[in-house]
């Protein structure tokens, strides 16, 4: 009567937090660590805009995204990576990139490959989405450990050839959630090369792109144009949650060659939700301003300095490159979170939680994430508080 493919999916990453922590006291006044969602101010020009185009919420909005948002996307993606798309046949607008990450599979993945049922890659730790496109596919997700000896990033080339050969998409998030890696210019054309040898997509999400230290980290479509591969080889997600503190626009794009989104855009037709109009009307103008941008980055990189102070001297700690994570080595996430809330009031997120178990064991296990998206003197309060009760 109910699908079995689903039926092994432990609950999400945090009703299992609720479970873990909400049996216990705080031990202190409550700060949320836990959740990316983004809390430096927005533009204020946005509300402006959703005020003067109101009167079409009374309209279907348009599926593919209005011309004028494709043009300022493609106008972005040119001013940041050098890289020209047709806006026209080569971007689609997403509410919201878990959309894009999981009816691009829905839409790309092929029934069969090599013979067999296909393989998707999957770092590990990962966004749970990739692990359940997958699965609504009925591909086989293979879990890549990125760890701290791959440099948190997984090293896809060292799977051996029977599964590369029925690799249908491979998932990469750079800069990676959770740990902050940035995937160089030479990774990339390394994970390229491998698809172009075993003839699969590579799936770049790309949502944390705009928040970095101080090299913007390289793209997808741009070491992709370099290549000259396969325009359909490489589909990137992008997103202005992070970049623009916009969590609750759910607005983002997808762009690639041109057959796979055009595919990617019969399937929203059908099944998907695309973005109110008045909210379509704020993502062209927030891509195409940039000044809000790099003071939203100037903002982190004032955290990325607090945090390396308080955790200085700490085993094991490494700032990320880019990102709003810490990926803090423990001896047992679950314990450490439990222990921090019940000391402390900081909550913060097992690293098992973004993780699955491999025969390798679980690469989370040993890690909380810990969310620096509070204002700096909270977030200051929360990490001076982490120290002091888990490496003290």
């Amino acid at each position: 009567m109910f699908p079995e493919r689903f039926s092994n999916l432990p609950a999400y990453a945090f009703p299992r937090l609720r479970a873990l922590l909400d049996v216990a006291e705080p031990g202190g006044e409550v700060l949320h660590m836990t959740i990316g969602e983004p809390k430096h101010a927005f533009p204020p020009w946005i509300t402006e805009i959703i005020s003067r185009n109101a009167a079409e919420f009374g309209l279907y909005p348009p599926n593919d995204g209005t011309p004028e948002l494709q043009a300022a996307i493609c106008g972005w993606v040119t001013r940041r990576y050098g890289v020209t798309l047709d806006p026209g046949s080569q971007v689609m607008a997403l509410n919201g990139t878990r959309e894009g990450l999981y009816n691009a599979m829905m839409a790309l993945c092929p029934e069969t490959k090599a013979g067999g049922k296909p393989v998707v890659l999957v770092p590990n730790p990962f966004y749970q989405v990739y692990m359940v496109a997958a699965l609504s596919v009925g591909a086989e997700p293979v879990f890549v450990p990125a760890t701290r000896e791959t440099g948190y990033l997984p090293d896809f080339t060292a799977l051996p050839a029977d599964v590369l050969n029925r690799v249908a998409v491979a998932y990469l998030c750079s800069p990676s959630n959770p740990q902050g890696a940035v995937a160089t210019s030479d990774y990339w054309q390394d994970l390229l090369a491998l698809a172009e040898k075993y003839d699969f997509r590579v799936f770049a999400d790309e949502c944390y792109s705009e928040i970095y230290r101080d090299t913007p980290p390289e793209g997808a479509l741009a070491v992709a144009a370099r290549m000259q591969i396969d325009p359909e080889r490489v589909v990137a997600f992008h997103s202005l949650s992070k970049r623009s503190n916009l969590p609750g626009l759910r607005s983002g794009f997808v762009a690639g060659g041109a057959e796979s989104i055009r595919r990617i855009k019969q399937l929203r037709a059908y099944a998907g939700a695309p973005l109110p109009l008045p909210l379509q009307r704020v993502a062209e103008a927030v891509w195409a301003d940039d000044a809000h941008v790099e003071e939203n980055r100037r903002l982190y990189r004032e955290k990325y300095d607090r945090a390396d102070e308080i955790m200085q001297g700490v085993p094991g700690y490494r700032g990320p490159e880019a990102g709003f994570f810490l990926w803090l080595p423990v001896e047992d996430g679950e314990a450490a979170a439990l222990r921090l809330w019940r000391e402390t009031g900081v909550r913060v997120l097992p690293g098992a939680y973004l993780s699955r178990e491999t025969s390798g064991g679980n690469p989370g296990q040993a890690y909380i994430r810990v969310a620096m998206v509070a204002p700096i003197d909270e977030m200051t309060r929360g990490l001076t508080s982490l120290r002091a009760c888990l490496y003290t």
